[in-house]
């Protein structure tokens, strides 16, 4: 695939040393390692590899990826491991997508305390599931739940919320059927905000309680807890945004539209347009206006998309895919082989799950035939075979 003709890896070696000069002292090393991960990524700082057709004898380089995960470069090999992996525990239903969404007042909370927050968000919308589908007034079963968090906008402005898939049914409470939702129609989405709004709010309350929220600048007075409480009074009334899409084709379609929610990162490379010197201008979406006016585009100052950039940076050890219910990890092998029995679904015999996900070796671009790793070279050092045509990004990994 041709490499984008502007990468925010681009941006980064052009103007972060600047950026990282100006606001030195208000940037958290993880933002640091970040820049410095996608500034090298796919460069001889990190080496790599010479590979030669071994039938035309074309050469050429390819350097390592960083594989940092919010790497706009690095996340697509990435979503392909993960995907075939989830491929052996894709179910014969429909499938639904559901998205909890943060208000903007515990969004500006969580801006400050993102560890502590998107960790609730994760637990509470998934608790939120789960109580309301053990319910026999709605579903009286077990699901599994995927959930991947994403805390941007399309104008890459913080608007953290949760992307869940869930099959459209789930294991009777008492282990002996399979549950199917209504047709076309998985759970009242009403009943779902309300429940997801009190959870919430008890628990982030809690955390307050407890002194695991730290509160900066203008919120600084929120660490009062009666000015907590009546920052979030008003929430208790308002209606909070939960989400159900229809369920989609089949388990291919579940598993190309997951491919899109992943692995995503703030910004894609594909939607840079420019960056000179009247800023960074790309192509963002504006979902309040239905239909082809929705697709725009929008310039920021350089300085201020870097900042907008880093703001995404999770915080290390948050894990931004989590499985629960039928799907946690300890038991989900013995739980989708239930399903399947209950569902009278077998995998096709002699059919490995990850079969269409295997990666294929990239061939040679002048006759097509195969490429061989010749040279194998550290980081920062001078490989000493020469591309007979420029330097590639094509990856060959020898692992």
């Amino acid at each position: 695939m041709a490499r984008p003709a502007l990468e925010v890896a681009d941006i980064f070696r052009d103007h972060g040393p600047a950026w990282r000069q100006t606001n030195a002292g208000h940037v958290s090393l993880q933002q640091l390692k970040v820049m410095s991960a996608i500034e090298s990524c796919r460069t001889a700082a990190l080496g790599g590899h010479v590979a030669r057709c071994e039938d035309c004898a074309y050469t050429t380089i390819a350097y390592n990826s960083c594989r940092n995960r919010h790497c706009p470069k690095c996340q697509g090999a990435a979503a392909k491991q993960w995907l075939a992996e989830r491929a052996a525990e894709l179910l014969p239903v429909p499938y639904y997508h559901v998205v909890f969404t943060l208000p903007a007042p515990i969004a500006d909370i969580a801006y400050q305390n993102k560890a502590v927050v998107y960790d609730l968000l994760f637990k509470v919308s998934a608790e939120t599931m789960l109580t309301i589908t053990a319910d026999p007034k709605h579903l009286g079963a077990r699901i599994g739940i995927t959930s991947v968090l994403h805390t941007w906008g399309s104008a890459i402005t913080h608007h953290p919320h949760v992307h869940m898939i869930v099959p459209g049914g789930g294991i009777s409470l008492d282990g002996s059927k399979w549950v199917s939702c209504r047709s076309g129609f998985f759970l009242p989405v009403r009943v779902l905000s309300r429940l997801f709004r009190r959870l919430f709010l008890e628990k982030l309350r809690a955390a307050h309680a407890t002194g695991r929220l730290n509160f900066f600048g203008d919120h600084a007075p929120l660490a009062d807890t009666q000015a907590f409480a009546a920052h979030l009074a008003p929430l208790r009334r308002s209606e909070w945004v939960v989400y159900s899409k229809r369920p989609f084709g089949g388990p291919e379609t579940v598993l190309a539209y997951l491919s899109r929610y992943t692995h995503r990162v703030a910004i894609a490379n594909s939607r840079l347009i420019a960056c000179d010197e009247r800023g960074v201008t790309f192509k963002w979406k504006d979902y309040r206006i239905e239909g082809r006016d929705r697709y725009k585009q929008m310039r920021l100052g350089t300085f201020e998309f870097i900042r907008r950039f880093l703001s995404h940076v999770l915080p290390k050890g948050l894990h931004r895919i989590r499985h629960y219910g039928l799907f946690a990890k300890g038991a989900c092998a013995d739980n989708i082989a239930r399903a399947r029995e209950l569902l009278a679904a077998t995998k096709p015999e002699g059919q490995h799950a990850s079969a269409a996900f295997e990666p294929s070796k990239p061939n040679c671009p002048c006759c097509g035939g195969r490429m061989i790793v010749i040279e194998v070279f550290a980081r920062g050092a001078t490989p000493r075979h020469r591309p007979t045509g420029p330097a590639t990004l094509i990856r060959i990994d020898t692992s």
